[in-house]
């Protein structure tokens, strides 16, 4: 058997240790590599999820909406709905909401309701949002409302219609002068007293007939 030199082993060991510490070293590059990769993509997975859970937020008491009637009957009355016998009538050309208990008639609001571009649906609808102090985004500037009485939407929202992306519903104004008008982009404005006193009395379920 030949032997091999001395120098040969120590060249040939030299190598494979060489070898063997770069294959460590482009290995750590790698898990570094990829813990950064993973990094930024959990970066940008939370930035999505915070963007999307302030639109949400803010979308719901949009008040741009796409003109049409559209029925929001379903499975949202509440059992206080339904012991209380609370319902809705908004006449649109009286300007005017009528709050009924069964068959009495129990109060009166004067609103403004929807311009001639931007009508207020008609039909049979559910109340099925109620929000207090509602903070509003303007949907055309991007511009943040702080909730108030001189917010847009006033102290309450009680929302009955949507497309999944416009909504509408009775809220309070600073404007009081706009009320007996159809002004709005669809919503009902009411005195911020009116509204409060509304959102005592009705509930998730309520129903809401708008006529003509």
């Amino acid at each position: 058997m030949q032997k091999i030199p001395p120098a040969i082993i120590k060249s040939l060991v030299a190598k494979r240790l060489w070898w063997s510490s770069s294959q460590n070293s482009s290995r750590r590059w790698i898990i570094i590599l990829l813990n950064v990769v993973i990094l930024l993509l959990c970066g940008q997975k939370h930035t999505s999820i915070a963007s999307d859970s302030n639109s949400e937020v803010f979308s719901t008491l949009e008040q741009k909406l796409s003109p049409a009637s559209l029925s929001l009957l379903g499975d949202v009355t509440s059992q206080a709905a339904i012991e209380r016998e609370m319902r809705l009538v908004l006449n649109l050309s009286e300007r005017k909401l009528y709050l009924y208990q069964g068959k009495k008639q129990t109060e009166s609001y004067s609103v403004s309701v929807g311009k001639a571009t931007t009508p207020t649906p008609t039909g049979e609808f559910t109340i099925f949002q109620m929000v207090e102090n509602p903070v509003w985004e303007d949907p055309w500037t991007g511009e943040i409302h702080p909730a108030g009485e001189d917010s847009p939407l006033g102290l309450r929202w009680i929302g009955f219609w949507t497309d999944d992306e416009n909504y509408i519903g009775f809220h309070g104004t600073p404007t009081i002068s706009s009320l007996g008008e159809a002004s709005s982009n669809g919503c009902v404005r009411m005195r911020n007293e009116d509204v409060l006193a509304l959102f005592e009395q009705v509930d998730i379920g309520t129903s809401v007939t708008v006529e003509p």
